[in-house]
């Protein structure tokens, strides 16, 4: 299982601009698990996402917007390959 985190808020199109394009991507890729945070409900994930959003992350990386499908696949997959 792949778990990656979307940094967002809600009221915001690009963030559900990239909860559809990562909705999408799901049914093809079914190992990976997506948690969607609200940036809003901590102070430092406004300090740390709020100019940025929507992104991405893994853990150590970050994937900023504007991300594609292409994107978003190699940036798991490059992650992959760090974790072997």
């Amino acid at each position: 299982m792949r778990e990656l985190t979307l940094y967002g808020t809600s009221a915001c199109h690009l963030c559900e601009q990239a909860e559809a394009l990562l909705a999408n991507l799901l049914a093809s890729h079914p190992q990976w698990q997506i948690e969607v945070v609200d940036i809003a409900e901590s102070d430092a994930l406004i300090a740390d996402y709020g100019e940025r959003i929507p992104v991405l992350g893994d853990g150590n990386r970050e994937l900023q917007w504007p991300f594609d499908s292409a994107a978003v696949v190699t940036f798991v997959s490059e992650g992959e390959a760090l974790c072997k």
